[in-house]
């Protein structure tokens, strides 16, 4: 098993990091976003997953030169969703037989 620490939500960057350096709202920070108030704070309180929908709207929003990019906010998802699954235990699984080439 990985000895990796817990990684952050990303709503956790954007909520402690990203919204008080742009001393925005939430309201704010949704409205420019393009979205409700309440899909953001599901975001931000780490009850939704940043989909890659709201990972195109961040990288549009902040610009990649200011930690945008799409990528690199659904790669920190995928790890923190990754993270918690391996943490619930691995699904059983019976081992694939390979075939020798």
């Amino acid at each position: 098993m990985s000895q990796m620490h817990n990684p952050p939500h990303p709503g956790a960057t954007l909520r402690e990091d990203i919204l008080p350096s742009l001393e925005l709202t939430v309201t704010e920070a949704a409205k420019q976003l393009g979205v409700s108030r309440a899909a953001l704070s599901r975001v931000l309180h780490e009850h939704a997953a940043i989909s890659p929908e709201m990972a195109l709207r961040l990288e549009g929003w902040l610009g990649e030169e200011n930690g945008g990019n799409a990528d690199l906010w659904l790669a920190q998802q995928v790890t923190y969703d990754l993270w918690q699954a391996r943490q619930a235990g691995a699904p059983k699984v019976q081992r694939a037989e390979l075939i020798a080439a």
